[in-house]
């Protein structure tokens, strides 16, 4: 596809509408229902979501993480604490998420404070995990270059056996962080590029001051 034809693709949104006299007082809860219409609109992995760090060296990177659980005190999502976004989190805790979900013309943008929750929650978490997810939790020196991937197979395969007679333990490198939302911004397309826009700011009493920003 040409560059010409890339700049005549375009889309006018016409779904639903947005509106600060309409939405829950806090972005939590907001997120719930938004979150509740994702899921009966049967979006393939509606919480896939995109996770922007920034370490030490000032380089932002992104990459997609799936949600597992959310509530007032944040966003949830497992992966190798020894992996690259793990470390960058360890240099700086502030991060961002973006959910867009193209078939309900929306997306959520957090902006918040990631920290590591608690062992016992990601203890729990693991062992409802499949047994090959669980494997290759331990086989994957996620972020680091390896010989290829019959040594990544070689890998799996030692876990394997060396689990193969009991429960498979969760990792002492593997868990959970949590994303303390300290911004919020709720994006509904709209005809004409005339998007709603509402922004959730964290105030210094630890509630919530709701505004409209320009599309």
């Amino acid at each position: 596809m040409s560059q010409h034809n890339i700049a005549d693709i375009r889309k006018d949104y016409t779904l639903h509408t947005l509106d600060e006299d309409s939405v829950a007082a806090t972005p939590v809860a907001q997120f719930g229902h938004w979150w509740q219409e994702a899921t009966g609109a049967q979006i393939l992995e509606h919480n896939a979501m995109t996770l922007a760090t920034c370490g030490a060296d000032g380089m932002p990177e992104a990459r997609t993480v799936l949600l597992k659980g959310f509530d007032q005190e944040g966003f949830v999502f497992f992966t190798n604490y020894d992996s690259a976004k793990s470390k960058q989190l360890l240099e700086n805790n502030q991060c961002s998420l973006l959910f867009f979900w193209k078939e309900l013309e929306r997306q959520v943008r957090i902006a918040g404070i990631a920290e590591k929750i608690s062992e016992a929650e990601s203890i729990a978490y693991f062992n409802s995990r499949p047994d090959g997810s669980k494997l290759g939790a331990w086989a994957s020196p996620q972020s680091l270059a390896v010989a290829g991937k019959a040594w990544l197979k070689e890998t799996f395969e030692f876990y394997k056996e060396r689990f193969k007679h009991g429960e498979i333990p969760k990792p002492p490198h593997w868990g959970g962080w949590r994303v303390k939302p300290v911004r919020m911004e709720f994006w509904q397309g709209r005809p004409s590029r005339m998007h709603d826009r509402i922004l959730y700011q964290q105030n210094p009493e630890g509630g919530w001051n709701i505004s409209r920003l320009a599309p």
